[in-house]
């Protein structure tokens, strides 16, 4: 497993992140117990995944506590969030939540703790109301680096984001970003890079790019949009496909070589799942002559997250 420097944290961390929500949530969408789910992330980790993306609100923290039990808690970086889309939050209900994340992760600190879902028109108030709540748990030990992740299917162009990179608070970000589109490329890693600012990658594959079906319903209605051109498609995806062995193995290897990303989540419901995401982190780089005609092909998409057509 390939590692990286995630930014200014100086956390070394596997290229591949194992996102314990999503549709999977670690196999429990599935049907595995608990105990089968934390097996699962057991398998990640003995492959040489070191970092684990949860969420109070995905309902995996306590999986991801249990399988790290018996383990070298500083092999592992940990890191969970806050929901804030959908209530107001206050300073003592983020330390509650934090409190009671610990508890399910059993452990006495989380290596990265992010705001979840953060909108554009709620950042004023998580800065100046709850930003100071991030820094005193961090005096006490209870955090050690701060981060947002974006609500991208409702900011498609990353503009609570690009209001977090002026303010400079932020040691890492949770970014949308795929091969359809690519707008974080200009809207957020160009000034990451710049500051140092670690970067984790969501909706790296979604529907659209889970199989080459659901592929072709995408493509179809961007370019009733006027966002692709056909003439661009005459051999899109085969020209991938000749050098990837599936749609997803691409679309992960694209989103780890983009320059200014450290960590690519990838969730998983079962172990032929996770070794096929493993063996996609373990590929080469896809060629400079394919990355450049994606980029060509998706270069004016910005409507969509590969999630819904």
């Amino acid at each position: 497993m390939q590692t990286t420097i995630l930014g200014r944290t100086n956390l070394t961390v596997s290229r591949m992140g194992l996102g314990a929500g999503g549709h999977s949530r670690l196999g429990r969408h599935a049907g595995l117990t608990d105990a089968q789910a934390a097996d699962l992330v057991r398998r990640a980790l003995d492959r040489g995944v070191n970092f684990v993306d949860t969420a109070e609100g995905y309902g995996t923290e306590s999986i991801v506590g249990r399988a790290l039990q018996g383990r070298d808690r500083t092999s592992v970086v940990l890191s969970t969030k806050k929901s804030t889309r959908h209530e107001q939050v206050t300073p003592s209900a983020l330390r509650a939540s934090l409190d009671q994340s610990l508890k399910r992760l059993r452990t006495d600190y989380i290596d990265l703790y992010n705001l979840h879902g953060v909108v554009p028109q709620d950042y004023p108030y998580l800065v100046n109301d709850i930003y100071p709540a991030l820094q005193k748990a961090q005096q006490q030990g209870k955090i050690r680096f701060v981060g947002l992740s974006e609500m991208f299917n409702e900011d498609l162009e990353h503009t609570m984001l690009q209001q977090a990179l002026a303010d400079d608070l932020w040691d890492v970000l949770m970014v949308g970003f795929n091969l359809l589109n690519q707008t974080a490329r200009a809207n957020v890693f160009a000034q990451a890079i710049a500051q140092n600012v670690g970067i984790q990658i969501m909706f790296a594959v979604r529907k659209a790019l889970a199989h080459p079906d659901s592929l072709r319903a995408f493509t179809d209605a961007l370019v009733e949009k006027g966002q692709l051109d056909p003439a661009d498609l005459a051999a899109f995806p085969d020209f991938l496909l000749a050098e990837a062995p599936s749609l997803p193995d691409a679309a992960y290897r694209f989103c780890r070589d983009e320059p200014g990303v450290h960590v690519v989540l990838s969730g998983t419901g079962n172990a032929d799942h996770l070794d096929a995401n493993l063996a996609s982190f373990a590929r080469p780089p896809l060629t400079q002559t394919t990355r450049d005609r994606l980029i060509h092909i998706f270069r004016r998409v910005n409507s969509t997250t590969g999630q819904a057509a």
